[in-house]
């Protein structure tokens, strides 16, 4: 085997339903012809947007597709920081991209600590009260991107509590909410709140295919309009064949199917993780047992910059878990570990070598 990549968050080939995609996309031309070839509305092909709007119980008008979900964190951090506002509250650890978004919209991050549960609620009270309320808290309370974590039903309802007494945004990024491949779901925080101080991001880049590029924000209705026009003033509209291929998939009953043979392809990985990190890890590290999505974190007793420095010459990688957190604020001893990309036996080989690797790098 070559270079063996934990690092890749992504699904991998098998997981993506090509010729289904490819015979979705024909009929979507054939269907639409040149209007799904044109600029539309800002808002999305409209029979997606209606179906999302169905999904969630919310008015077609509050919802936006977008080129995957993370375009739409851009929009809502770029509109309240033209605004005027300069704090955005996260998770820590959180998404290590919407960490360099906001650092390059020069954004103060306020960074509020995770354990096993997920976010502390009672954390993210403190930091409401030292200094000026931020825009919004970005978070992940599902299968969370890094940590593989979920946030329990009781802290979902403290969250959406504190919202609401505190007039305070936020935003739930759920693209792994679906990947579940075992336990009760949570109700998500939107369900909680409905839908008034809670906005909602996901994307079919789980379920069905990343290139495809379809994601979608439903935001409260005082917001969905200016929203809107700033998403119209960067692109015109977004991308319709794609999202009329994403309608088509689902209209002819696709979708269920196919997240159900991604849940089978992807669980197989993360059991094989799992059994490989108990057979070839010191007692010294930790890790969790994430019930779905892509990832799971692990702690280590060593420095992850070191031991990843080792695992690349030995052809393996990972991401140090000190790139999901504002600089210099924690995961040192940490790395998210991904199973979505790598076949199972990659995964085995892949632990086996990094294992080989930890009593070396903490004797040192």
């Amino acid at each position: 085997m070559g270079t063996i990549s934990f690092a890749r968050g992504v699904p991998a080939p098998e997981c993506l339903p090509v010729e289904e995609l490819a015979d979705c996309a024909k009929a979507a031309l054939e269907r639409d012809g040149a209007a799904a070839l044109s600029y539309g509305g800002g808002g999305g092909y409209e029979p997606l947007r209606q179906w999302v709007a169905e999904r969630h119980a919310v008015e077609p008008g509050r919802v936006l597709l977008m080129n995957g979900s993370l375009q739409g964190f851009v929009f809502l951090a770029t509109h309240f920081l033209m605004g005027g506002s300069r704090r955005i509250a996260v998770e820590a650890p959180t998404y290590d991209r919407p960490l360099k978004i906001l650092a390059g919209l020069g954004a103060e991050i306020v960074a509020v600590p995770q354990d096993e549960n997920g976010i502390d609620v009672v954390a993210l009270e403190r930091a409401l009260d030292a200094g000026e309320p931020p825009a919004f808290l970005y978070t992940i309370p599902t299968f969370q991107n890094p940590s593989g974590r979920t946030l329990s039903t009781e802290r979902r309802r403290r969250l959406v509590d504190l919202a609401g007494e505190r007039d305070l945004l936020v935003l739930e990024d759920d693209p792994y909410g679906l990947v579940r491949f075992e336990g009760e779901p949570e109700p998500t925080l939107f369900e909680l709140d409905g839908g008034e101080r809670v906005a909602y991001s996901s994307s079919f880049s789980k379920t069905i295919a990343p290139g495809v590029r379809v994601g979608y924000l439903i935001l409260p209705a005082e917001l969905a309009g200016a929203i809107e026009a700033l998403a119209v003033s960067t692109y015109i509209s977004p991308g319709f064949l794609s999202q009329a291929t994403v309608w088509e998939f689902i209209r002819r009953g696709n979708f269920e199917p196919n997240l159900d043979r991604v849940r089978d392809l992807l669980r197989v990985r993360r059991d094989a993780m799992l059994a490989a990190l108990a057979r070839e890890f010191p007692p010294e590290a930790r890790w969790n047992r994430p019930e779905g999505g892509y990832f799971l974190w692990l702690d280590l007793p060593t420095d992850a910059a070191e031991l990843l420095e080792r695992s690349t010459e030995r052809g393996v990688t990972f991401v140090k878990g000190a790139d999901f957190f504002p600089p210099a604020a924690g995961g040192e001893r940490s790395a998210r570990l991904a199973y979505s990309f790598v076949s199972p036996a990659e995964i085995d080989e892949g632990i086996t070598r990094l294992g080989e690797l930890v009593p070396a790098a903490t004797a040192v």
